[in-house]
């Protein structure tokens, strides 16, 4: 079977990977003439391991990535309002990771050439449209010298991202954007671990500004030190719908200055940033098809989702493992990808809506409604922890990786000031005994 990928990114890359262990030979057509590992942060969770390690490169993955040990929540005082285990900490089979999204796109680039050949890249190609009958799919592209060339497929797969031609073709009336008034920043520092160098942090009031930190690499460079990402959520007039659009940090310092933790300066963070990007929170409305006859979205291109909660680059790549084993089971090209449609659609489409309303994050936001955003006296006043868990775990459960023990009665969330060594081994020995009892899909539901 020809397979025709458009989009050398996570997902395409991924897709290949998957379809090559099926037995196909797909090629992958980017229109960037040379890959770069651009990018800022991915918080891979552990369903996006689990693929990981079934396309074979998770010893890889793990050399480029930080484990994820403990998230925590502030308000815009330094004030802590929750916290939670993470991974295998918590009790999940599998890790939750941190990587650049660069190097991990590097990676399976190398995946791909290794396995594939070197021809099944295809770099400078842009693709244009598609057309089809029944016997397959003409796959136009424009090359970066100029010439237009026309690729005959039996199938094609577009993962050509959040601005994809092949959606804007494929549903002319449903693929404008709308901007939600809150842009994100987006930037790197290299600097001195901080806490113990695993740990992300949800910092902020969205009435004001939030902020989410986690380190994405150890010994940067070999520098000795940590590269750290960061992302602010401020709203802002409209910028263009770009990754790499660049930007400045000025406009946001100012939003940080009642920020206090006693481990990290924030705004000295920011101020020391090795690149800061801009990109606005845009509203990608759920598509009722992925599919038209031998033609398929997948990732951005299907369900472009607010970059919230780590679950967009690992949908993509859960995608690229469906559609190869329908493509797979199936004789008939429609009937595959129709298949895969309706393994996935309905929900994908419910967790793009569920991040437009901020997911787990909300939490902070309650408390900042509940307090007037001022500096509370006791939290569990505020947001006991027994409603900010049912919060968590209703998430945990949406997003397919439901959260070991909470249905027991078993420590989830928690307050680090409370955290004794006793406290320690009781939440480890809780999260040993459900990997050991939980057998290996535990969590992992996004996956199949």
């Amino acid at each position: 079977m020809d397979i025709a990928i458009i989009g050398a990114g996570p997902a395409g890359l991924a897709t290949a990977l998957r379809l090559h262990q099926q037995g196909f030979n797909p090629r992958i057509y980017e229109t960037v003439e040379e890959l770069q590992p651009l990018g800022v942060g991915i918080d891979v969770k552990v369903y996006g391991t689990k693929e990981l390690i079934e396309l074979g490169v998770y010893e890889d993955f793990r050399d480029i990535s930080v484990d994820a040990r403990t998230s925590i929540f502030y308000n815009h005082h330094g004030q802590e309002i929750y916290a939670e285990l993470c991974g295998v900490h918590m009790g999940y089979v599998h890790e939750q990771r941190f990587v650049h999204r660069g190097y991990l796109q590097m990676l399976l680039l190398d995946k791909v050439v290794e396995r594939l050949g070197a021809d099944a890249v295809v770099q400078g190609a842009r693709f244009v449209r598609y057309e089809q009958d029944d016997a397959g799919v003409d796959v136009h592209l424009r090359h970066t010298d100029g010439r237009e060339e026309v690729v005959r497929a039996d199938v094609l797969i577009a993962a050509d991202g959040i601005k994809s031609v092949a959606r804007r073709q494929m549903h002319p009336t449903q693929a404008e954007p709308h901007y939600s008034g809150i842009t994100m920043y987006r930037g790197t520092t290299l600097m001195e671990p901080y806490r113990d160098g695993h740990t992300i942090l949800h910092i902020g009031t969205p009435q004001i500004a939030t902020m989410i930190v986690y380190p994405i690499a150890d010994d940067f460079e070999g520098t000795g030190k940590t590269l750290v990402n960061w992302v602010v959520e401020r709203e802002r007039d409209q910028t263009v719908e770009d990754w790499n659009q660049t930007g400045s940090v000025d406009e946001i310092l100012p939003l940080f200055d009642t920020v206090k933790l006693p481990f990290l300066d924030v705004q000295e963070m920011l101020r020391n940033n090795r690149e800061v990007y801009l990109f606005p929170l845009i509203r990608h409305d759920p598509l009722d098809s992925w599919t038209d006859g031998r033609v398929v979205l997948i990732g951005d291109a299907a369900h472009a989702m607010y970059p919230r909660g780590g679950n967009g680059a690992c949908q993509a790549i859960v995608d690229g493992g469906v559609v190869a084993r329908k493509l797979a089971e199936f004789d008939d090209v429609p009937s595959a990808l129709k298949a895969f449609e309706a393994e996935r659609i309905d929900q994908v489409n419910g967790m793009v809506m569920a991040h437009r309303g901020e997911g787990y994050e909300v939490i902070r936001r309650m408390v900042g409604d509940r307090t007037d955003c001022l500096p509370f006296d006791d939290v569990e006043d505020v947001l006991p922890l027994t409603e900010a868990d049912e919060i968590f775990s209703r998430y945990h459960a949406m997003v397919g990786q439901p959260r070991p023990g909470f249905a027991a009665g078993e420590p989830t969330g928690f307050r680090t000031w409370e955290v004794t060594e006793e406290t320690v081994e009781a939440v480890q020995e809780a999260a040993g005994r459900r990997r050991a009892s939980a057998g290996p899909q535990a969590g992992v539901a996004a996956s199949h």
